[in-house]
């Protein structure tokens, strides 16, 4: 992966400062270490800090079409390069790299913006057409690489992480209250938000075209499952299995494309135990180092035993993080300065970890099992609902349905907390100030994704798109993914999230993700033969880490200043009172790991009292 920015005058008056674009591209020296490209003309400046993946000595951007007319930066793979580039070859185009990203200039010229249909990737995009003044933004189907924008006044300036839109003169530096109501209510931000105001996520599988002082933005692809019923029909359970063998084996294969060691995160689960193996299969002389983080201090969160179990089958080389929990407090600046929102948990600061030793090791790219839960319902929700389902019809308040109806447009989807009572929940943290902000519009005012997605679905579905598009996009693979191994310029490579797999896991039937009470069925009959029984029949176990807790356990004098009543009287986000009281009562609570069970509030509060130390905003 890379970081690209940019920005565009548009009223076609104020010429561009390269100034400017340079110390944009500065804040993302992370994401790409190896060589910056820039290109400044009239009112446009578009630019990028490379990672060098593919083709490390030639590829650097922009890049350019034959005749130079267009140009593009351009931040992720494009895996299926090689045999786009034999088709367009054919078609008579010429070629300056032996890179992935040059495909996406001659598509363009052949099919326009709908060259995206043709992309099996991880891609965000600026392509600048130099005649007419045309800027394109991209993000790819899933939303695996992040792009954010954001119109000041005349200007639309847009980057990779935020922390580069800031940069320019005409930002703003201001919290969205709807923004951060998100985090607190849903599993994170929900793209178009973000939690800076005025400063939009491009949502996955969406592009946006700038054309003089016109802005218009579309999908060109949203997760669309069968209509209840309407599933494909499986007559041979063992063929569809083989099948999703070979989509899948033939996704790592192609992940595997690089001109740098690729290696894995194994956790001990299920996922990257199966993805390991994968490798194993179709690349067998493939060199593999693993990465696991072991808890030496914590049993009850410590899975070596399942880690050491694959090792042994694959014969990696494998590279064990301990990971001692007081390191958790020592990260937590840079974790929030990098994810650029609050967290309820702490386990970005382990993929941190993770991270620098993937870099340490001379091993600039990592695959991940991210997907797996959301495709093939892995989570506890997915049998919590079938359980539910199985004891009859919900008893719901009338503002729970109500509230179920706004967001989802039906009342009998059910999806993580009880919406109905969010709001008195939420009352007890804010202060009045912010709730008082909230009163016109909050997160719960009106859908936060397309409910004709939704409507119609099998249950199992209906919860796979919710958790795609409130769990996955933005969160997983944003501030836990993407910005986690950024941090030490590692790019997260993710198989399940092919565009050939998703579009199968997308037409099977729901009994062969959830099978009676049994989660992901499909992948654990595959994993037979591949996986150790003992991995394929653990229960569910989700990646944890201490929570509020435990850091308060660590009397560090920081930690409780940033919490002070003065501190929080002085932001205006939180109650004081309330979150004085909520300290008193983690003080006194057992010292253990987070189980995701409840909100941890006050990790919230403290993180984003950090967020607003580091990105300097003085408060509401």
């Amino acid at each position: 992966m890379c970081g690209i920015a940019g920005f565009m005058d548009l009223s076609g008056q104020v010429s561009a400062d390269p100034g400017v674009l340079s110390r944009m591209l500065q804040t993302l020296i992370h994401r790409g270490p190896d060589a910056q490209g820039t290109l400044v003309e009239g009112g446009r400046a578009i630019g990028m800090r490379r990672l060098s993946i593919i083709d490390p000595g030639g590829s650097e951007q922009p890049l350019y079409n034959e005749d130079q007319s267009l140009a593009l930066v351009g931040n992720g793979e494009i895996y299926n390069y090689i045999e786009l580039r034999e088709q367009l070859t054919a078609r008579g185009h010429v070629f300056r790299t032996k890179g992935d990203m040059e495909v996406v200039l001659h598509l363009f010229e052949e099919f326009g913006a709908d060259m995206t249909e043709h992309l099996n990737g991880q891609f965000s995009l600026a392509l600048l057409d130099r005649r007419s003044g045309r800027l394109w933004l991209f993000r790819d189907p899933m939303g695996i690489t992040p792009l954010h924008y954001a119109v000041f006044g005349d200007t639309l300036v847009f980057a990779s992480e935020i922390k580069a839109i800031l940069q320019h003169p005409a930002a703003r530096r201001a919290i969205d209250p709807i923004g951060l109501d998100q985090v607190l209510c849903f599993p994170g931000l929900v793209s178009p938000r973000t939690l800076f105001k005025d400063v939009h996520s491009l949502p996955a599988g969406h592009r946006l075209v700038v054309d003089g002082t016109q802005i218009t933005q579309e999908a060109f692809w949203d997760m669309d499952y069968p209509m209840q019923g309407a599933e494909s029909q499986v007559i041979d359970e063992g063929a569809v299995v083989e099948q999703f063998l070979g989509l899948f084996d033939a996704a790592v294969k192609r992940r595997l494309r690089a001109d740098v060691p690729v290696g894995l995160y194994l956790s001990g689960g299920l996922d990257s135990s199966f993805l390991a193996a994968s490798v194993k299969a179709v690349a067998p002389e493939h060199e593999l180092t693993t990465f696991s983080v072991v808890f030496p201090e914590n049993r009850a969160i410590n899975e070596r035993v399942y880690q050491t179990l694959m090792v042994r089958q694959l014969g990696s080389r494998h590279i064990e993080i301990p990971f001692e929990q007081e390191r958790i407090a020592d990260l937590l600046h840079d974790m929030v300065w990098h994810s650029e929102c609050p967290v309820k948990e702490t386990y970005n600061t382990c993929t941190m970890a993770m991270s620098a030793a993937a870099r340490a090791h001379g091993i600039p790219v990592v695959l991940g099992g991210e997907g797996a839960d959301e495709l093939l319902a892995g989570y506890p929700g997915y049998r919590f609902d079938a359980f539910s389902r199985q004891r009859g019809l919900e008893e719901l308040s009338q503002e729970e349905a109500f509230a179920r109806e706004r967001l989802w447009g039906s009342s009998a989807v059910r999806y993580e907390r009880h919406y109905g009572g969010y709001r008195d929940f939420r009352r007890r943290f804010l202060s009045r100030e912010l709730e008082q902000s909230l009163l016109a519009e909050d997160c719960l005012s009106r859908p936060v994704i397309d409910v004709s997605k939704v409507l119609g679905r099998h249950p199992v579905n209906q919860r796979s798109y919710l958790d795609i598009k409130l769990r996955l996009a933005d969160h997983l693979l944003g501030d836990h993914g993407d910005r986690m191994n950024m941090v030490s310029s590692i790019e997260g490579r993710f198989p399940f999230l092919d565009r050939d797999v998703v579009d199968l896991l997308r037409r099977l039937p729901p009994h062969l993700k959830l099978n009676g009470m049994d989660e992901k069925y499909l992948l654990k009959q595959a994993a037979v033969g591949r996986v150790p029984q003992a991995i394929i029949k653990r229960e569910k176990f989700g990646f944890r880490a201490p929570g509020s807790s435990f850091l308060l356990a660590q009397n560090k004098e920081w930690i409780y200043d940033t919490l002070s009543p003065e501190r929080i009287a002085r932001e205006g986000f939180f109650d004081p009172a309330a979150i004085a009281d909520e300290l008193q009562r983690q003080k006194n609570a057992p010292v253990g790991a987070n189980p995701h069970a409840d909100d941890d509030i006050l990790l919230f509060a403290l993180t984003f009292s950090i967020l607003l130390e580091k990105f300097d905003i003085k408060g509401l």
